[in-house]
């Protein structure tokens, strides 16, 4: 119960790692605030945060409004009356492509949401953070640690984040709000399992054994589920981590070293 009786708003639940930040905190204590811009997906994970004992408000928020983000601040406050604990998860995925013919406004675009909506968000539940003395988590990603094809944009918007995290670290400090950011490599979710199980068919093997192959580039020769991504992000906002600020914790299963 690392988290009992507190507050933390959950950005970006979805059927993934999303769903698995909000139930994983329920697990450890706390009330949950869900955003994200479905409401049905919103509603399938409150129940399942009730299910836990703990209660779950859901706020249908697009974080690139700015009228949405003072909104779901508003509610928090009405409802809970505090925040302690803020997982942005919410972003936006920019084209798939090389730099040189990667679309321009598609990279807008990705920079609006992941980078600019997540500091709209944490703007907008500052105060609160502040009063709790609380804890801001950011989701970021193993690409932060390779270049490879064709993930530029992406690796560029990540690498805002991550750099706008430690800022935000130095920034929120002195008024006692600790911000960390956690990057996943490989999450064993319903995208990647689709994806291996595609790549197998192609291959005429199995999804076992490309997951196995998958697995190898890893030290623990396994790939990451979504409760292992969510357990480093309770324990970022716990007291565990009290003295723990302006980092970034790699969760991959040992694919990366940094």
């Amino acid at each position: 119960m690392l988290l009992r009786d507190k507050v933390v708003v959950v950005s970006g639940v979805g059927p993934g790692l999303g769903r698995s930040l909000a139930l994983r905190c329920a697990a450890a204590g706390a009330d949950v605030v869900l955003a994200a811009r479905t409401e049905k997906r919103l509603r399938a994970v409150a129940d399942e945060v009730a299910e836990l004992g703990r209660e779950a408000l859901v706020v249908p928020t697009d974080i690139s409004d700015e009228a949405a983000a003072d909104e779901l601040a508003s509610r928090c406050a009405e409802t809970f009356g505090r925040v302690d604990g803020l997982v942005n998860n919410a972003f936006a995925l920019p084209p798939l492509a090389d730099l040189s013919d990667a679309d321009l406004a598609g990279i807008r675009a990705g920079f609006e949401t992941t980078v600019l909506g997540t500091l709209r968000l944490t703007r907008s539940l500052t105060p609160a953070l502040v009063d709790s003395g609380g804890s801001v988590v950011m989701i970021n990603s193993a690409v932060l640690r390779h270049s490879r094809q064709p993930y530029g944009a992406y690796k560029m918007t990540k690498s805002a984040l991550l750099s706008m995290a430690q800022s935000l670290s130095s920034e929120l400090g002195p008024r006692g709000v600790r911000v960390n950011t956690l990057a996943p490599g490989y999450i064993w979710a319903d995208a990647l399992k689709w994806y291996l199980g595609h790549l197998a068919e192609q291959r005429g093997v199995t999804r076992d054994e490309v997951y196995a192959e998958t697995a190898e580039s890893t030290d623990l020769r396994r790939l990451p589920e979504p409760d292992d991504i969510a357990d480093s992000a309770v324990f970022l906002l716990s007291t565990l981590a009290r003295a723990v600020t302006g980092q970034c914790l790699d969760v991959n299963a040992g694919e990366f070293h940094h």
